[in-house]
């Protein structure tokens, strides 16, 4: 059986939860066609980030590789284009880093580009009624960083696809946050059902076959 490692962060920046792990730990064991589904979290610290998806990767052997990370503010589910080659962080990360305009990669490439179908899921999503659009910036904190470095390494191997996505905060982070917009749990494990499902299935894939193991809207 061939396999899809998703990864998702730790909570960060004072919040008591990280919506992208409270989704992907769900879908642990998740199978699509001969595909399973092995998550893991994520320290949201600047290089361990990295250094715990290899380590995963080194010993589930993935086709595919997802890291999801929370993106507060965005209405949206935002599949990345692109990672950089830079660390600028407005804020510390779970370390104490807090680095300044400086490589992810020292003499990397400038910019890594996802691997994934990111169009085929993009428009898989929409077609299961989810708000979703590529994202051409990942910004310059522990996601780019991890997308980065992730791709770094997908690209030294020859079977390995990578890439990155951004979800919105969960309706219970927002109580506080007036106007900022959430989404629920069930709708971001729905987005990795179909995701996975568009994986394991290539242009194949019928987003009209997913039969969701969770309810979304």
């Amino acid at each position: 059986m061939k396999t899809i490692l998703i990864t998702g962060f730790d909570p960060f920046g004072g919040e008591p939860i990280n919506p992208a792990w409270e989704a992907v730990k769900t879908m642990d064991g998740y199978t699509d066609g001969d595909y399973k589904v092995v998550t893991q979290m994520v320290p949201t610290v600047r290089y361990k980030s990295v250094d715990t998806v290899k380590a995963a990767a080194e010993e589930c052997q993935p086709d595919f590789i997802l890291c999801v990370g929370q993106a507060g503010g965005r209405p949206d589910i935002t599949v990345e284009r692109v990672a950089i080659n830079c660390d600028d962080f407005r804020i510390p990360d779970n370390g104490g880093n807090q680095p300044e305009d400086e490589p992810v990669v020292a003499d990397g490439p400038s910019a890594y580009f996802a691997t994934l179908p990111i169009k085929n899921i993009v428009n898989a999503l929409h077609q299961n009624g989810i708000p979703a659009k590529v994202s051409n910036t990942a910004g310059t904190f522990v996601c780019n960083h991890l997308m980065y470095g992730v791709c770094h390494y997908a690209a030294q191997k020859d079977n390995i696809k990578a890439g990155f996505m951004h979800i919105p905060y969960l309706p219970s982070q927002v109580v506080d946050k007036p106007n900022q917009p959430s989404m629920a749990v069930e709708t971001v494990r729905a987005t990795l059902e179909t995701i996975v499902h568009v994986l394991a299935h290539g242009e194949s894939y019928k987003a009209q076959d997913i039969n969701y193991t969770t309810p979304h809207e």
